[in-house]
């Protein structure tokens, strides 16, 4: 199965100034295969002028975007060549110069995913460890500023809530700070055990069932209840491969310690479908056996499916539909919507959300 996304993810920063319990970044395991650096301009600028494709890059996940030197030059470049940013992965805003948060909104980012887990600094810095929830409140409050001086609806502002034991009585007071600083509130289940240890399991269960549409308390609960992963960052193998900083193929966002090898600026379909990464989607689906040189058979996720059998199909590689709420609404909207889909899979029904998101993403 030959993949031509024309969405890519690509680190801009894998260096992060917080110290979050579990993170990969945090405990130094994305140090060897991943590294620490920034995304450089000058390839930035190639890969975008050889693939003119790619009509949208996200650039968040091992570290902070706004980290970044170059972030400004590279929001002005692309959206000069009319190519769509995003931050979905989350950025924690602790951090940011008024320059780039400016250039988000003049260069019309499309969209930041706040990561802020908690309403008071006591609760935020529990698992936010070294970051001040008053710096990332007084930054959305300039982004807003500048948002009203362009007179632009961009970037799109989400407020995410991990929920954990010891947050989850500030839940409410947080969508409500949400709505006052004009944000879409997404409640997110916690990671788990995924990358270790579980952190703070939530202990009103009943209560985190009660504020989601999906009305479960965890990702194990939502797996046994609907049949499927909480995410499934495998289908990004087919639909939206992830690039490191560095021109590293690491395929998702969850590789951090292998690769499928480089892409050097040349034509992105041309790499992200070598003979590793299409081996890796037949593993996915269940065609082949494992072998070691393959990124995903050392990935928890994967063993997940070896042993439950729960292997990718062609439905889920192409039509996957875990997108930032963003694109359908408001997280309760989107919510119902997979639901739906998992359930009833009515097929006009997924035709009619394709078609938005197309529209939205492109």
């Amino acid at each position: 199965m030959i993949a031509t996304p024309s969405i890519l993810l690509l680190e801009a920063s894998s260096v992060c100034q917080l110290a979050c319990p579990s993170c990969p970044t945090a405990e130094g395991k994305i140090d060897e295969a991943v590294g620490r650096g920034f995304l450089k301009f000058d390839y930035f600028k190639q890969l975008v002028d050889t693939n003119p494709d790619i009509s949208c890059i996200e650039l968040s996940n091992w570290g902070e975007i706004f980290l970044n030197p170059d972030l400004p030059q590279i929001m002005e470049y692309a959206y000069k060549r009319g190519v769509k940013l995003k931050a979905e992965n989350g950025v924690n805003l602790n951090t940011a110069k008024k320059e780039a948060l400016e250039a988000a909104v003049k260069y019309r980012f499309r969209y930041l995913n706040c990561s802020i887990d908690g309403a008071t600094q006591e609760v935020y810095e529990t698992y936010r460890k070294r970051g001040k929830l008053e710096n990332v409140l007084e930054n959305i409050r300039t982004i807003n500023a500048f948002k009203k001086l362009y007179n632009s609806p961009f970037p799109e502002l989400q407020w995410q809530f991990i929920m954990h034991g010891h947050n989850e009585h500030e839940i409410l007071v947080a969508k409500k700070l949400a709505e006052e600083l004009n944000m879409r509130f997404f409640l997110k289940l916690q990671w788990g055990d995924m990358y270790g240890e579980a952190v703070s399991p939530v202990r009103d269960r009943e209560f985190i069932r009660s504020v989601q549409a999906n009305q479960v308390a965890d990702r194990q609960e939502f797996a046994e209840k609907f049949n499927r992963d909480y995410i499934q960052p495998c289908v990004q193998l087919w639909q939206t491969p992830q690039v490191n900083f560095d021109g590293k193929l690491l395929g998702c966002c969850i590789n951090h310690w292998s690769d499928f090898g480089v892409v050097n600026g040349a034509d992105v379909h041309d790499a992200i479908n070598n003979d590793k990464m299409a081996y890796a989607r037949d593993m996915l689906m269940g065609k082949v056996e494992a072998k070691n040189d393959i990124p995903c058979t050392s990935c928890s996720i994967y063993k997940q499916k070896l042993a439950s059998g729960r292997w990718m199909s062609t439905a889920d590689a192409y039509e996957n539909l875990y997108v930032a709420p963003k694109l359908l609404g408001s997280a309760r909207t989107y919510n119902i919507m997979v639901n739906k889909l998992m359930t009833a899979k009515n097929q006009r029904f997924l035709k009619r959300i394709r078609s938005k998101f197309d529209r939205l993403v492109h």
